[in-house]
């Protein structure tokens, strides 16, 4: 079956996680069979469906009469053969217990038409053995969403023992069409991708405190300030909850060896039914408590490198056993766990040799199993690679980055934020990545005019990322460079000769308002939400935009939008002048593009000229006239100012060269 032959999903199971896939399939147009065991339990999801929809109508996210389609695509039912009799594609979401699964798939297999493909969304039980307990192993595999479906862009696509590519290809298709980013796990293997790589990290984390190397303080503010993540180590344990992580501890552990043994810290929270959040208490007090508190200058980095070591002989260990390359591990643990970098990068920008010294280091102090260096890990290291390759990603040739998606479309160079994961904050290496795309595209002769976006739907950016603030340990220099930084990339959108459009939806915060204030102009949709929150975290915003923005608003409105730190939104902001059109959210990119090619097609040079004369005027009255004097001068000697001159006296539209 091909992806496009799919138009009935059968969702098998309504609670969380599976009336969040329901809600997904139905809003890529799919007609949809919700089921579970009893009415109670499925019109409970049911509700949950209808409550969400609401929720994101209510933000616009999408439009009542969407809202109200999709619903209408959702049938819950619970005889077993009304939900799979005609289904095209299975999806079961029922409780992590293979004497359930095996009952279920069981049934299904009677039921469900010779076409139908079956994926499980489970995190942990072996996709080979699911398939085994039905009678078309081939169409069988993994769907692993993440939760919850309706925001999470990440599904693990896996392949079992038996599976046939055809059958991989489909459900990658139709996770496409859910809006999803599939990435594929070419080999059955406990974790699959995102729980191999957060699971040990997690369960290291908890040996380090057992066996008195660190406080449970130290590593936390290692893992969120230090190394960038998140949350803390223990803080994402009591998030997931304690017996959970440690029950797929248990099941690597006995599939994969002593090198996944379970920390006795685990064991005992367990025990004594600490599990984190959900019991209100676990290795921090939700109840009495404020929950994790961390502090920011407790990381050191002993723990750092042993941290990386581990996550980092986890990769290898998928990339040797090849279950996914680095890529795709880069990827699924960005889009899945919120990483500001996948752990492949993380490894090899911390060197791989530094990390094998750790593991080697570890392991003959120790002599835990799980010290022992990969074999790929220490292949890469005596070859002075890393993961990704000795090619660095941040070249300009083919405008390759890291952190954003650069194109030229015709004349048009497309900047696009490409964090979505973390809702497109700006870190260093985005600075970095934008200085170095901003001078490419500059000197390509080919294009005339910049288009910048954000990745997904959610944000254009939500400003600066604060874990990359938080890890510079609140040193006044670093602030200083890290502000003048910022201010000076930005500025070079500003300074450049071609028009800059900026076209937002969604958040649109802090920095990213800042960098939205140096595009020559700003369109925006209806959910859109704008401001500077600076002053609630006793910050200033540092990216330009105490001089900035005043020059778009008036100073009054400036201050007024920096002192209160409120979000505007999108008509509020057009009314103050910082947006030049509002659009609906589905009309926003078709009317981006369409301004952008119009301001391409604008003659190069005058457009050039008209920058600096405002610019050097903005402060000095007398300078900027005195440039414009200049530049009408100049202008009046070009190819361009003829053609102009022509295509109006021909009632023709104007082909300008730029010359």
């Amino acid at each position: 079956m091909d992806a496009t032959d799919v138009e009935t999903v059968a969702v098998l199971g309504a609670g969380n996680m599976g009336h969040g896939i329901a809600e997904v399939a139905a809003l890529a147009g799919y007609d949809v069979q919700l089921r579970d065991i009893n009415e109670e339990l499925v019109q409970e999801g049911y509700d949950s469906i209808e409550w969400s929809l609401d929720k994101l109508a209510e933000k616009d996210r999408i439009g009542d009469d969407e809202a109200t389609a999709a619903l209408d695509r959702v049938d819950p039912v619970v005889p077993l053969e009304d939900a799979v009799g005609d289904a095209d594609l299975v999806v079961e979401a029922v409780p992590e217990q293979m004497e359930i699964k095996a009952d279920v798939w069981g049934a299904v297999t009677e039921h469900a038409p010779e076409r139908a493909v079956f994926a499980s969304n489970t995190s942990s039980i072996s996709i080979t053995d699911l398939s085994e307990q039905t009678d078309r192993p081939e169409q069988f595999c993994g769907m692993h969403f993440f939760n919850p479906p309706v925001r999470m862009d990440l599904v693990e696509v896996i392949s079992g023992g038996h599976t046939d590519d055809a059958t991989l290809d489909a459900v990658e298709g139709v996770a496409e069409e859910m809006g999803k980013t599939p990435v594929r796990v070419r080999k059955d293997s406990p974790g699959f991708v995102v729980n191999r790589v957060l699971v040990p990290l997690m369960n290291e984390a908890a040996w380090l405190v057992h066996d008195g190397e660190a406080t449970i303080a130290e590593v936390d503010a290692t893992v969120k300030y230090d190394i960038g993540l998140p949350m803390g180590a223990f803080e994402l344990t009591d998030h997931v909850s304690i017996d959970v992580n440690y029950h797929v501890l248990e099941y690597m552990h006995a599939e994969l060896g002593d090198a996944y043994e379970p920390s006795p810290l685990l064991a005992e929270k367990v025990d004594a039914e600490e599990l984190g959040k959900k019991t209100g208490v676990g290795f921090y007090d939700y109840e009495d408590g404020d929950g994790a508190e961390i502090p920011a200058d407790a990381g050191r980095d002993d723990v750092r490198d042993r941290l990386l070591a581990v996550m980092g002989n986890e990769v290898a260990g998928l990339i040797g056993d090849d279950v996914a390359d680095a890529p795709d591990i880069d990827r699924a643990v960005k889009l899945g766990a919120g990483f500001p970098d996948g752990p492949a990068k993380l490894a090899d920008d911390r060197g791989i040799a530094a990390l094998v010294e750790t593991l080697t280091e570890a392991h003959e102090a120790t002599g835990a199993a799980r010290y022992e260096p990969a074999t790929y890990l220490e292949e890469l290291a005596e070859t002075d690679a890393g993961f990704h390759g000795d090619d660095e990603t941040t070249e300009t040739a083919g405008y390759e980055f890291d952190t954003l998606s650069v194109t030229v479309d015709g004349r048009v160079g497309h900047v696009e934020l490409d964090r979505p994961h973390r809702m497109n904050t700006i870190s260093d290496d985005l600075l970095a990545d934008l200085d170095a795309a901003v001078d490419a595209l500059e000197a390509d002769d080919g294009v005339r005019a910049l288009l910048l976006t954000g990745a997904g739907d959610r944000a254009f950016s939500a400003g600066a990322d604060v874990h990359s603030m938080a890890a510079g340990g609140g040193d006044p220099l670093e602030g200083t460079e890290l502000s003048r930084t910022g201010q000076e990339t930005f500025g070079k959108l500003e300074a450049a000769d071609m028009p800059v459009l900026a076209a937002i939806d969604g958040y649109c915060l802090g920095g990213g308002m800042e960098l939205a204030t140096c595009a020559d102009m700003r369109i925006g949709s209806t959910r859109s939400e704008l401001g500077q929150p600076e002053h609630d975290l006793g910050l200033l915003p540092g990216w330009g935009g105490t001089q900035r923005l005043k020059h778009i608003v008036g100073e009054g409105r400036a201050k007024e939008i920096i002192f209160t730190a409120e979000r505007y939104d999108a008509e509020t902001m057009a009314d103050y002048g910082f947006l030049n059109e509002v659009h609906e959210p589905d009309a926003l990119d078709e009317r981006a593009w369409e301004l952008a090619r119009d301001l391409a097609a604008g003659p190069p040079v005058a457009q050039r000229y008209t920058k600096r004369a405002m610019l050097a005027g903005r402060d000095d009255t007398d300078a900027g006239l005195a440039v414009e004097a200049q530049a009408f001068g100049q202008l009046m000697n070009t190819e361009d100012l003829m053609e102009g001159v022509m295509a109006f006296m021909g009632d023709d539209d104007p082909e300008f060269e730029g010359k």
